[in-house]
């Protein structure tokens, strides 16, 4: 089985910053993508950011220019570095890897638990 866990989430106040880790442990043969997702009360979880494992990135255009997602192939860690929070970006910070475990020809997608991010105004 594999694991992703999230770690890194707190109380910020707007303009500051948070650096947020997720490492997937488990039985990995090989990690294809690897995003940050969120979901804020009332809405629907949504994609924050995501990057492949040769690098390549997308971001929402809500946070694009504020965030930076980075992956160390070699820990299986992907980090979020959030500048400039607002408090919109108030939400649980979900981790998911795209794994492909040891002794499969498939990749599955992975959630970690959660971590909180909350912004003053």
């Amino acid at each position: 089985q594999v694991q992703p866990e999230e770690s890194g989430g707190g109380l910020v106040q707007a303009g500051g910053s948070l650096r947020l880790s997720c490492a997937a442990s488990g039985s990995i043969f090989s990690i294809s993508a690897m995003g940050w997702y969120r979901q804020a009360p009332g809405k629907q979880r949504e994609l924050v950011a995501a990057i492949t494992s040769g690098g390549s990135a997308n971001y929402a255009d809500s946070v694009k220019g504020r965030f930076t997602i980075s992956r160390d192939n070699a820990k299986n860690t992907v980090y979020l570095q959030m500048n400039s929070l607002k408090p919109e970006d108030t939400a649980v910070y979900y981790c998911n890897a795209d794994v492909r475990i040891t002794g499969s020809y498939l990749y599955t997608g992975y959630w970690g638990q959660g971590t909180q991010v909350t912004v003053s105004s």
